[in-house]
């Protein structure tokens, strides 16, 4: 898998002023928090819990570029807080916000990598 589909570079980039250091340090907490936030995402917790780790990891994936992560996290949210969920839809929203998250993970290692190894954003010279 490509990270360009999954990380918008130019918002890391913008987010973190071009610093390749910072990048790989944002996306590195981002990972850190991942394995929390799985803990979170669990449909059988009342909505407004997983509604409130969408809410989270909806502002931490947009800050390091994994905008359709934000999207889907937003989308739970927002189901989350309505007044009649019901079990089906919050595994369905949380489901599609855990695959999106794996994928992520693997976009981050991939960028991650590239950063440490001088390659910078992978939009030209380093």
């Amino acid at each position: 898998m490509s990270i360009t589909p999954v990380i918008d570079v130019a918002q890391l980039e913008m987010m973190t002023g071009g610093d390749s250091a910072l990048a790989a340090e944002a996306l590195g907490i981002f990972r850190n928090q991942a394995d929390l936030w799985g803990r979170m995402l669990d449909p059988g917790l009342a909505p407004a819990s997983w509604a409130d780790a969408a809410h989270t990891i909806k502002g931490a994936a947009k800050s390091v570029g994994l905008m359709d992560l934000g999207e889907a996290c937003g989308r739970a949210e927002t189901l989350g807080r309505s007044a009649h969920v019901t079990p089906a839809q919050a595994g369905v929203a949380i489901a599609d916000i855990k695959d999106r998250l794996g994928e992520a993970m693997e976009a981050i290692a991939e960028m991650e990598h590239r950063l440490m190894h001088g390659q910078g954003f992978g939009r030209g010279p380093a």
